[in-house]
């Protein structure tokens, strides 16, 4: 990539409609909006929250070498002649046209990717895939909301090849209001599940609501969906109706454009056997689980779309990791000997992931004398159904082989009460009442899996595990 400077004083004036200083005239190599995360040479863009004020840094950032900042009035400690002021009347408003402005100066090819789940995970594969094939970005982390996604434009360099970009929701309208402002090439829809069902009235409104992405692409554009899934029809009459006429798509059914013909799982990742676009490919992903398996079809089906090298990509796609929080694999030494495997889901949890991450548990076999256990905290935003969902539950634990649940959550009481009793751990009301519990019960050769709704707040648990009595994990597992 270039190491031109990313943005100058007079093109963010332009985008944003910001008045400066006379006479500025620097240049940023980056933006931020966490002071924290802030590099020298950053643009600071100061938003406001329900709770908080970022202006009160912006004398901090500058002291501490920010390129310039964006404001919506004169902060306190510095000076209303400060040429690195950018004033524009909202901040939100003015990162959302800088963050349009980018993607439209960009010669880069766009991938749009959302999804009840799977988002991250597609991201990341298409990050890699992309790679193989050119100078590629990506939005980081899950930065794929109202302030994430134009954060990640307005990140974007003038002369990269490949742009991916994670695009989320909760509500209806959400998408509608991005999907301009990204303006994908290709747009990804990895599936339709009941996620977030409190904020709709059925799952077809959640599919609806995933479809707003196509409000954004072009009749030129590809709407690559996952033909397995129940709501492929509505997703694809949703793009018709946009007048996108390629539409790939990729699963297990017969005919679809990413196949997939074999897989064979373990507990490292997998070696897949699949057909792209009629020719067939054998690579391995270095993840455990079908559910990479299936999203890496997609995402195998968005890299044709987009006329990169497929074969390239899906060797690319073995350097695929579990990150923290989304699968990561650790070996925990314990005090007095031994050790135990920690597979972190804690991030966020639903019904489908919790299922994915059973699964891969129940592909992971225990040292002698180890157990397969499951510290699972309540999902949340699932409305009247989450009672029911929660108990239902069970029975994929059951299918998996999991020999002990532990919970917390006024949800995951009806988990609770239908486990069997030789596998029906504790359940406390929160995660820090857990932690202590959960370490204690550890023991070596087990495998222990800790997922949740972020709300529920997983992380005490995963801190315990990794750095209780203890002490840190003496090496990562492979």
């Amino acid at each position: 990539m270039s190491a031109a400077p990313l943005w100058t004083a007079a093109e963010i004036a332009e985008a944003t409609g910001a008045r400066l200083p006379p006479g500025a005239a620097w240049t940023v190599a980056g933006v931020a909006i966490d002071s924290r995360t802030l590099v020298a040479g950053d643009l600071f863009v100061a938003l406001h929250g329900p709770n908080f004020d970022a202006h009160r840094f912006v004398a901090d950032v500058l002291a501490r070498g920010a390129g310039a900042a964006l404001v919506d009035h004169v902060p306190d400690g510095v000076a209303a002649d400060d040429q690195r002021l950018v004033l524009v009347d909202d901040t939100l408003a003015g990162l959302t046209r800088l963050g349009r402005a980018g993607r439209e100066r960009t010669r880069a090819r766009v991938v749009a990717v959302t999804g009840s789940v799977g988002k991250t995970g597609s991201k990341e594969l298409l990050r890699l895939a992309l790679e193989a094939n050119g100078s590629t970005i990506a939005s980081r982390a899950s930065l794929n909301n109202h302030w994430g996604l134009p954060l990640s434009l307005a990140r974007v360099p003038r002369d990269v090849d490949w742009v991916v970009q994670e695009v989320g929701m909760n509500h209806a309208g959400e998408i509608a209001a991005l999907a301009p402002v990204a303006r994908p090439h290709v747009g990804l829809i990895t599936t339709v599940e009941p996620v977030h069902i409190e904020f709709f009235p059925s799952v077809e409104a959640i599919a609806d609501a995933k479809a707003e992405l196509f409000l954004g692409m072009d009749a030129d554009g590809v709407a690559v969906l996952n033909r397995d899934n129940p709501h492929f029809a509505r997703l694809a009459g949703h793009a018709r109706v946009r007048g996108i006429r390629r539409i790939l798509d990729f699963g297990v059914a017969a005919g679809t454009h990413a196949h997939l013909d074999d897989a064979e799982l373990d507990e490292s990742g997998s070696v897949v056997a699949a057909t792209v676009g009629g020719r067939r490919l054998r690579y391995r992903l270095g993840a455990p689980g079908r559910h990479w398996v299936l999203n890496s079809l997609g995402a195998l089906a968005a890299v044709d779309a987009l006329g990169a090298d497929v074969a390239r990509a899906a060797e690319a796609m073995g350097a695929i990791a579990a990150p923290a929080g989304r699968g990561a694999r650790r070996e925990i030494g314990l005090a007095h000997g031994g050790a135990f495997t920690l597979l972190d889901e804690s991030y966020n949890a639903n019904p489908a992931s919790m299922r994915a991450a059973f699964s891969v548990l129940g592909a992971t076999r225990p040292a002698p004398g180890g157990r397969r256990i499951a510290v699972l905290g309540d999902m949340r935003e699932l409305g009247e159904t989450a009672p029911r969902l929660h108990a239902a539950l069970a029975e994929p634990l059951a299918a998996a082989g999991i020999d002990m649940v532990f919970c917390c959550g006024p949800l995951m009481a009806h988990l609770h009460a239908c486990l069997p009793v030789a596998s029906r751990g504790v359940h406390v009301a929160t995660s820090d009442e857990l932690a202590p519990i959960v370490a204690e019960a550890v023991r070596p050769g087990d495998v222990v899996t800790v997922k949740g709704s972020l709300g529920t707040n997983m992380a005490p648990i995963v801190k315990r595990l990794t750095a209780g009595p203890w002490g840190p994990a003496p090496r990562a597992a492979v």
